[in-house]
């Protein structure tokens, strides 16, 4: 008599957690992150709600987890963020820009700058190969970059493991400097979860947004699902021919869905694959977060910015998650969004022929 086969064959990351089902690995990543979260809403930690899951989704997927966020959710994710935001847009914002348009410029090119030379110099040390570390140390969204990567050939498991480290490092850093900073910035998404939603304005915008991010995809506009409903949210809403309006339940899930697509990328193969890269990749990425907080004082003693609002505005990526953290906290939202935005649009158009020029000389 054959011996019995398992039911589901073992993959080479199914050790530690992946051998439990995949309904047990989802039932320990809720409780996880629901512990995690309610730790850091207690003690006051801005997006406490992405913080957590993320920190709980990176344990289990450091441990063997085999799980992942399908497609589908982290595009309704990126669309619900996406009008989150453009319900925080203004008029007087353009103002602000058009009069300081010279140093925004300069701002967003000295970040794109000062990353593609990390990039650049770890490729050159023969640490990692081809384009891959450029489009490592890009500063744009890390989905973004990773798709370029993939089509210009660079290895996208080194790509996302130094995109999504530096994510996490930077929302780490931008998460306790908005705690220390600013008294009382708690979020306030735990405080009304379950307040009234008036429903013809929550459907329209709901209707826009998935109308926006379904445009964005068959356009392939990068970043097509934040970026396009994120427009013309912000164009109705400056308007007046849209009031955006989203319950707070649904933030709060789409903070923890977010940071679940971020944590569980960190898996033991990328781990393994990216272990040679790993102090490289660290140095450039303290090095480029250290360099964005000279550019914030720049914006403080140049343009009179609030220093919370300016460190988060020059904060390198990624665009979703800084947005959460800015959205719990005390600062100028739309003035963070706008200059995340146009360091995305403008590494977006120029990253390929910088990545392409820079290893042309290595």
């Amino acid at each position: 008599m054959k011996p019995e086969q398992p039911a589901t064959p073992m993959t080479p990351e199914s050790t530690g957690l992946g051998r439990l089902p995949r309904v047990g690995q989802w039932c320990l990543l809720a409780v996880l992150s629901l512990i995690f979260a309610t730790l850091l809403e207690l003690v006051g930690i801005p997006a406490g709600l992405l913080m957590g899951p993320m920190v709980a989704g990176a344990l289990v997927g450091m441990n063997g987890g085999t799980i992942r966020l399908p497609r589908q959710f982290f595009f309704c994710v990126q669309v619900i963020l996406a009008m989150m935001i453009a319900g925080s847009m203004r008029p007087d914002l353009f103002a602000t820009f058009s009069s300081n348009w010279l140093l925004f410029l300069a701002v967003i090119l000295s970040v794109i700058g000062v990353s593609t030379l990390c990039g650049w110099t770890i490729t050159r040390m023969r640490i990692l190969p081809g384009t891959t570390a450029i489009w490592g140390s890009s500063a744009g969204a890390a989905s973004t970059m990773l798709l370029m990567a993939d089509a210009y050939g660079a290895d996208t498991r080194l790509v996302a493991f130094m995109q999504y480290l530096r994510v996490v490092f930077v929302a780490g850093a931008a998460t306790m400097v908005a705690h220390l900073w600013v008294s009382g910035t708690a979020a306030e998404t735990a405080t009304r979860w379950f307040a009234p939603v008036a429903g013809l304005p929550f459907l329209a915008t709901l209707a826009v947004g998935i109308v926006g991010g379904f445009l964005g995809k068959v356009l392939r506009v990068p970043a097509g699902a934040f970026l396009v409903p994120f427009a013309i949210g912000s164009a109705l809403n400056v308007s007046g021919m849209l009031t955006i309006e989203l319950p707070q339940w649904l933030l709060a899930l789409s903070f923890a869905l977010l940071g679940w697509n971020i944590g569980l990328s960190f898996t033991r193969s990328i781990i393994a694959h990216a272990r040679r890269a790993f102090v490289p990749t660290l140095i450039s990425i303290l090095v480029l977060m250290a360099f964005s907080g000279a550019l914030a004082l720049l914006l403080i003693r140049v343009a009179g910015i609030d220093p919370l609002t300016a460190y988060l505005a020059t904060s390198p990526g990624g665009l979703d998650s800084i947005a959460v953290i800015a959205a719990s906290s005390n600062v100028d939202l739309p003035f963070v969004m706008a200059l995340q935005t146009a360091r995305l649009l403008i590494i977006t158009l120029i990253g390929p022929v910088l990545a392409r020029f820079v290893a042309d000389r290595v």
